[in-house]
């Protein structure tokens, strides 16, 4: 089952359900009037939307029509919760031996994992606004996301997998230049960690058949393009250290995770050098140690992103992601008073 969310009544927007073409779909606020509303009910929405989508698929139903992807917000536009992992050793191995760092003694024993910006989450094709300049270094992060349906406290990891109800696409923009002072001060991340967009479409388990093994990814080809050129084109299924069911057990240790919680496995890399990088931080941390010297720069303004994840048979599971950099237009006037307005000039 596909399912997506039109921008259409309110914040939330409105969910609708896709045929496997992508090119109709129906709206289904009788059954949700949104996708978290869904998640909400999803013991008894589920087969109601099934049924739905079954309709569509067979051209069976009279308040089918014909989609155009341009229509579409973030499938969750507000999740309730976003967790975010590092379950590619190669990426974050990469990166820290670039600035002289090692990874964690226990890296490979639990997931590393914070809880990132769940609200607002971009679409698709929103642009990435930014209010300062773009010395903050901004990056793209190719990662999927799983998203739960409630999920009780203390859930083991063998039955984790009954709580992941959809599968979606997300670019994790994070700004680069202002992560390590956040870091220093010991207490993680907030200016550094922007809000995320998501692809058009999120799909159930079942949808992916053999792409999908109940807990992790068997195989695709994640796309992503910097200005036009490629980036990386990786295996999710590869070098990965943990899997969806173990982030879902070490998230859930302390804590209930709500319906429309999103965990990711963090941003895609493989041991491949051939395949890539999964974000421009790598591929600068793979320049300064075989050349030297970073040679691919951020993201300036005006530059484009493109990511999109292909089956084994070549065809788009969740649609596209395609962003510009741009500068945000300030509609209010500054505070008399209150100093410098660049968050950067504050700092020194």
């Amino acid at each position: 089952m596909i399912l997506a969310t039109l921008r259409e009544g309110g914040p939330d927007g409105t969910l609708i359900v896709v045929n496997r073409a992508k090119t109709h779909a129906v709206r289904a606020e009788k059954i949700a009037p949104t996708l978290q509303a869904a998640l909400d009910s999803w013991s008894t929405a589920e087969q109601k939307l099934r049924e739905l989508a079954t309709r569509v698929e067979h051209d069976d139903c009279s308040r089918a029509f014909p989609l155009s992807i341009d229509a579409l917000a973030a499938p969750l536009p507000r999740a309730f919760a976003y967790y975010d992992a590092a379950c590619y050793p190669e990426h974050i191995s990469i990166i820290r031996r670039a600035r002289g760092a090692t990874l964690p003694a226990d890296f490979l024993d639990q997931p590393l994992m914070l809880q990132a910006v769940g609200s607002p989450v971009m679409s698709w094709c929103d642009p990435i606004k930014l209010a300062e300049d773009e010395a903050y270094g901004v990056d793209l992060e190719a990662e999927i996301v799983a998203i739960t349906g409630d999920v009780p406290q203390g859930t083991q990891r063998d039955a984790a997998g009954e709580h992941i109800k959809l599968l979606g696409m997300l670019n994790d923009v994070s700004l680069r230049e202002l992560v390590a002072p956040e870091l220093a001060r010991g207490f993680g991340f907030l200016q550094s960690k922007p809000e995320s967009s998501m692809g058009p479409f999120v799909v159930t388990p079942d949808e992916l058949g053999a792409l999908w093994n109940g807990r992790m990814f068997t195989g695709g080809r994640y796309r992503i393009e910097v200005r036009g050129e490629r980036l990386g084109e990786l295996d999710p299924a590869q070098d990965v250290a943990f899997d969806y069911c173990d982030l879902i057990q070490h998230a859930a240790k302390t804590r209930t995770l709500v319906a429309g919680s999103m965990l990711a496995a963090g941003t895609l890399a493989n041991k491949d050098r051939r395949n890539g990088s999964g974000c421009i931080a790598e591929q600068r941390a793979r320049e300064q140690l075989t050349e030297g010297a970073p040679a691919t720069g951020y993201l300036r303004f005006g530059d484009g992103v493109y990511l999109e994840f292909f089956d084994h048979q070549g065809r788009s599971v969740f649609g596209p992601i395609r962003q510009k950099l741009e500068k945000l237009k300030q509609s209010f006037p500054a505070e008399a008073g209150r100093g410098p307005s660049s968050p950067m000039q504050r700092q020194g």
